[in-house]
Parts: structure tokens; C-alpha cells; sequence
């Protein structure tokens, strides 16, 4: 099967020691689509930040490349590596 790529954006939230949190994935028709959702969660009621992301492979084998930024908002991690 050919490579996929799979376009989302991820709200950030502060728990209650003040950690950041991500929030719930929301899968997105392409990066456009991705950026716009990422500044409209940034600023939802309880956010303090998003980010907008890409991802391409193989879904049937399950291997899949580094995630590409796509846009960020607002207060989230400097290093993303970790989600």
C-alpha cells in the first residue's frame, strides 16, 4: 500500500499542578485544514496552546516517519518529540 499521510491537531491544557497535557487528537482533511483547527483550539475554553502536525507511512505495516509541524499556538512543549 502506498504511504499515507494523516494530518492533525492537538490541544494543550494545564492540569491541575500545572503540567502540560495534550489533549484528544482531531484528525484533519490536510494542512490547511490542520493550521485552522490548531488556532481555533488554541484558544477554546481551557487550552493554552495547540499544534498542527503531519504524518506519513505505511498504515497496513504500521511504520510511519517523524511527524512534520505544521503550525503552533499559543503555550506547547518545546520539544514534541515526546508525543
Amino acid at each position: 500500500m502506498p504511504n499515507i499521510t494523516y494530518y492533525v491537531a492537538i490541544p494543550f491544557l494545564a492540569d491541575p499542578d500545572g503540567s502540560l497535557v495534550a489533549g484528544a487528537a482531531q484528525e484533519c482533511h490536510n494542512s490547511a485544514a490542520a493550521a485552522r483547527r490548531a488556532e481555533v483550539l488554541a484558544h477554546a475554553a481551557g487550552h493554552i496552546g495547540a499544534i498542527a502536525f503531519s504524518r506519513s507511512g505505511d498504515p497496513v505495516i504500521g511504520e510511519f516517519g517523524d511527524p512534520k509541524l505544521i503550525r503552533k499556538v499559543g503555550n506547547v512543549p518545546e520539544d514534541l518529540s515526546t508525543l
